[in-house]
C-alpha cells in the first residue's frame, strides 16, 4: 500500500514538472516564436526599463539599412568623445560601414554607435529622432531612443516585448544577422588601417546549440540585459532579459524552453499543381508542382495561417529544366514567415515553326481572353 501512495505521489509530481514555465533571474523577460512572433513565454514584458546596449541593434539595424558597407569615413573626435566600451577607434582614423556595424554588435562599442549617430543624424539628438521614428514605424510604441549607444538616460527605456519584436525584425537583414551571428571578425581600420580583431560579447555563441545572436548589455542602471536568437533547423526563437542576475542561465532555460514547446506542422495547398500556358514552345504549357510548405509553432492557431501561390499567366519558351516560374508562400497573420519556389521540372525548347508578329500577338491576345 505504502509503495502505491509512494508512486501516485511521484507521478503527481514529475506530471507538475514537465512543461512548467522556466524560473529566470530576470525583472523582465520574454521568449517568442522567431518565425511567427508569437509569445512563448514571458515575465513583465511589457514593464518600461533600460536597456543598456542592447540599444545598439536599433543602431546597427539603421547603419545595415543604409546598404554601403564598403563606405568609408574619417572619424572625429567628437565622434568618439564618449565613455565606456569601445572599438579602438581614434581621431582620424578612416573605418568602414561594415566595420562600424562589427563593432557595434561585437565589440558594443560606444565609439562605433556615436560614429553612426553623427554619420546618419549629423548629431546625437538628430540620430535619436531617426530612431525613434523607426521605432514607432516597426509599432515599438513603448520605447524611447536617447542615445545611440545605450548610456544611461531616464527618457531612454523599452519593454522586453518591444526589444525582441525589434531584434526579430532586425534579424532579417542579412548584414546585421551575418555580423550578430560571428564569433569573431578580422577588420582593417585605423590611420592608416590596419588588421584588427574583434571578439564577440555575446557567449551564448559558445555556450548554446543553435545560437545566433543577438547583443549583450550591461550599466549599474539597467543591470545585466540580453537579447538571444537561437536557431534548430526549422525552430527559431528569440528571448530578451531586462535587469537579469543571472542571464546567462536565464537564457539557456527559456530557450531549452522554447525548443520543448514548439512543433513542427505541415500546410498543404488545395491543389498540388498549376499549369502555366507557354508561347512558342513545343510543348503548349508547363506543369509545376506545389510542395508543402511547414513551419515551427507553439501555441498558434491554425486558421491564422494561409497559403497562397503566385505565377505568371504564361510563359515564353525556351524554358530550361530548374528555372524558377513561380512562389509558394505560407503567411502568418497576413504576413509572410516562409517561401518556396515554383520549379519548372522540365525543358521546353522553342518550337520550329516560324510565326509572324501577328501570329505571337493572337496567341497571347486569346491568353488573355482565357483569364478574363
Amino acid at each position: 500500500m505504502k509503495k502505491t501512495i509512494f508512486f501516485i505521489f511521484f507521478c503527481f509530481l514529475f506530471s507538475f514538472n514537465v512543461g512548467a514555465n522556466p524560473s529566470v533571474s530576470a525583472r523582465s523577460a520574454v521568449l517568442i516564436n522567431g518565425t511567427t512572433g508569437e509569445v512563448i513565454f514571458s515575465k513583465n514584458q511589457s514593464e518600461q526599463l533600460p536597456m543598456a546596449s542592447t540599444t545598439k541593434i536599433m543602431t546597427a539595424l539603421l547603419l545595415a539599412e543604409e546598404n554601403t558597407p564598403e563606405k568609408q569615413v574619417t572619424v572625429t573626435k567628437q565622434m568618439v568623445t564618449v565613455e565606456g566600451s569601445s572599438m579602438g577607434l581614434l581621431p582620424g582614423d578612416t573605418v568602414s560601414y561594415n566595420d562600424l556595424l562589427y563593432g557595434l554588435l561585437l565589440a558594443s562599442g560606444n565609439d562605433a554607435a556615436n560614429s553612426v549617430a553623427y554619420l546618419l543624424g549629423g548629431s546625437l539628438e538628430g540620430f535619436a529622432k531617426i530612431m525613434n521614428l523607426k521605432a514607432k514605424q516597426l509599432g515599438l510604441l513603448h520605447t524611447n531612443f536617447v542615445t545611440p549607444s545605450g548610456l544611461d538616460d531616464e527618457n531612454h527605456y523599452t519593454t522586453a516585448n518591444d526589444l525582441a519584436r525589434l531584434a526579430r525584425y532586425a534579424m532579417k537583414n542579412e548584414a546585421f544577422f551575418t555580423a550578430a551571428s560571428s564569433k569573431n571578425a578580422v577588420l582593417n581600420y585605423g590611420n592608416p588601417p590596419y588588421r584588427r580583431q574583434l571578439t564577440n560579447h555575446n557567449k551564448l555563441l559558445n555556450l548554446y546549440d543553435g545560437a545566433v545572436g543577438v547583443k549583450t548589455g550591461f550599466t549599474k542602471r539597467s543591470g545585466r540585459c540580453l537579447v538571444s536568437a537561437a536557431r534548430r533547423n526549422e525552430e527559431y526563437l528569440i528571448a530578451v532579459t531586462l535587469s537579469a542576475p543571472n542571464d546567462w542561465q536565464d537564457h539557456k532555460a527559456m530557450l531549452d524552453f522554447g525548443f520543448e514547446a514548439l512543433e513542427e506542422i505541415s500546410f498543404s495547398f488545395k491543389k498540388q499543381s498549376t499549369t502555366i500556358p507557354v508561347v512558342s514552345g513545343e510543348l503548349d504549357h508547363v506543369t509545376v508542382n506545389i510542395p508543402s510548405l511547414s513551419a515551427a509553432v507553439a501555441n498558434e492557431s491554425k486558421t491564422d495561417f494561409s497559403t497562397e501561390y503566385h505565377v505568371p499567366e504564361f510563359l515564353y519558351a525556351p524554358l530550361k529544366e530548374g528555372d524558377i516560374v513561380g512562389q509558394a508562400v505560407l503567411k502568418y497573420k497576413g504576413e509572410v514567415i516562409k517561401s518556396q519556389d515554383l520549379i519548372c521540372k522540365k525543358e521546353i525548347k522553342i518550337k520550329m515553326q516560324e510565326k509572324t508578329f501577328l501570329d505571337r500577338f493572337f496567341q497571347i491576345f486569346l491568353l488573355f481572353i482565357k483569364q478574363i
